[in-house]
């Protein structure tokens, strides 16, 4: 799947003259959790996250720093806090170097982006100007609608080849000491793992493949040699 398979369109958006009184209120409307912000062509040039108003002086919650980090920080980090706890207007105290992607971006790269900046969403562009944007939750939906792929029923000895097809090319899959009997769709699996952690995989790996049914784990946890 595609980024433009899952992403929220149109979006909710901000202008960077407009105010941070006048976004929260969109946050709060819409439940959203972060606003976009776009010039008046529709180009991306911002985002403003909940995060970014946590540390606002109009509720008390401006950072205070203790005297010895005051004394070690940057001027301009300081500054940089005084914007965000005071500013008034959105383009000053919007994200300005965005993580962004492209419609046909796979969804694992989103997945990758998401967990690489450690945000909680990505605005999909087309050509500098915003046209959606994926969230974790937009993810969690996909897998929540994700169907069965199966149109046409597969052979035992087609799903049993898959199955060690995917098992061979991971690094964490001893398949010499695995054995694989498929009955009808029902895989049983039988033989030794050096620990439950890749017992697990390879269960998990059996119940994902296309065409199984059910599966049933008779394999057993290969001993450590005594020195």
């Amino acid at each position: 799947m595609k980024a433009r398979d899952v992403m929220a369109s149109p979006v909710v958006t901000t202008l960077p003259s407009g105010t941070v009184k006048d976004l929260v209120k969109l946050l709060l409307e819409h439940h959203i959790s972060a606003v976009p912000v776009v010039d008046q062509s529709g180009k991306l040039v911002g985002i403003v996250s909940d995060g970014d108003l946590i540390y606002r002086a109009e509720i008390g919650t401006e950072q205070q720093h203790p005297w010895w980090l005051v004394l070690l920080a940057e001027d301009r980090a300081l500054a940089a806090d005084y914007i965000k706890a005071h500013a008034r207007k959105v383009e000053d105290v919007m994200t300005r170097n965005v993580v962004t992607a492209a419609p046909d971006t796979p969804l694992n790269e989103i997945a990758r982006l998401l967990g690489k900046h450690a945000i909680k969403r990505v605005p999909i562009v087309k050509d500098g100007h915003l046209v959606g944007i994926v969230s974790r939750t937009n993810l969690v939906q996909a897998v929540a609608s994700s169907g069965s792929k199966l149109e046409i029923p597969l052979s035992d000895a087609t799903i049993r080849n898959r199955l060690l097809g995917h098992l061979n090319a991971q690094a964490w899959a001893h398949t010499g000491l695995l054995n694989v009997t498929v009955n009808d769709g029902v895989v049983d699996l039988w033989g030794m793992t050096g620990s439950e952690t890749e017992r697990k995989a390879i269960r998990v790996a059996a119940e994902t493949t296309i065409g199984v049914r059910a599966v049933n784990d008779h394999m057993l946890r290969r001993r450590a040699s005594p020195l």
